[in-house]
């Protein structure tokens, strides 16, 4: 008695189903792509990172302004039309973006970054503040680019990131200047390392368990959110410090409101009332 084999349908992977899965749109606007290069103000000392390469229309101006220009691209069709451009001090970099090894010396990232993974490619370049990254200039979807910016603050990742960096919404770039165009406009946003940062880069990890922690109800008063760590007369020291005097939501402090907050945290709470990161945050990796 013969077996029958049993017949195993083919599933497809996203990337095979969807050829634009990462999200990425190429910007095809010459005037825009001189814009974004003259925003980073790239010089002949700056090592550049582009993540999501695709045909080279930004790669090709970076290469002849950078000392080094590192073209990130997974798509082998991409991949083939980078290396045809035979573009100067550029090396091409066949790689996952979420997966490359970011350099150890100091870099600059000018992108135009596939859409759909855009905040975990933030959160790489930014989750940890003694990396090498010192500026960027990123093209992404408008409406992150907003939340990005926004006074008013709900995700504790945005926060700590302007402690150490400065986040600047610059212009809106219309869906028409892309091909495929993407179904929302763009954005073009700054980062730029702070001269002095808010908070010690050595104390990164304590300040996110204070932000986790105090952002679980962005919409709460700061009496509200801290209590528990605060003391009813650590509070009205605190609110001194910050120029509060009515119930406002802590999802609208400022930077140097934070700043504040983790400063007097620091010198008069005990450690052992500290708020703790629970979930370890993904090390972003260096070659």
């Amino acid at each position: 008695m013969t077996k029958r084999r049993k017949k195993y349908k083919h599933t497809k992977s996203p990337i095979e189903k969807f050829p634009n899965f990462s999200g990425q749109h190429l910007l095809h606007n010459k005037g825009l792509l001189k814009d974004i290069v003259n925003i980073a103000q790239i010089s002949e000392s700056d090592l550049v990172l582009e993540l999501g390469a695709g045909k080279g229309a930004i790669t090709n101006v970076l290469s002849n302004r950078a000392r080094k220009v590192l073209a990130v691209e997974y798509d082998h069709k991409f991949i083939r039309k980078l290396k045809q451009l035979e573009m100067k001090n550029t090396v091409i970099i066949q790689q996952d973006i979420l997966k490359i090894l970011l350099p150890r010396e100091p870099f600059v990232v000018v992108s135009n970054i596939p859409y759909a993974i855009t905040t975990p490619i933030m959160k790489m370049l930014l989750n940890k503040p003694s990396s090498g990254f010192q500026r960027g200039v990123i093209v992404l979807e408008k409406g992150t680019a907003k939340r990005f910016t926004s006074n008013f603050v709900k995700d504790p990742y945005i926060i700590a990131w302007r402690m150490w960096f400065d986040i600047r919404y610059i212009k809106e770039i219309p869906r028409k200047n892309f091909s495929p165009p993407p179904r929302v406009d763009s954005a073009i946003i700054t980062i730029n390392r702070k001269a002095k940062p808010i908070v010690p880069y050595r104390d990164y990890l304590i300040f996110w368990g204070l932000v986790d922690y105090v952002l679980k109800t962005p919409q709460s008063s700061i009496d509200l959110a801290l209590k528990g760590v605060f003391t009813p007369s650590q509070m009205k020291h605190l609110k001194r410090r910050l120029g509060i005097k009515n119930k406002v939501s802590v999802a609208t402090l400022s930077e140097q409101q934070w700043g504040i907050t983790y400063e007097v945290m620091v010198k008069h709470v005990p450690k052992f009332r500290w708020p703790r990161k629970k979930s370890s945050i993904k090390p972003f990796m260096k070659s």
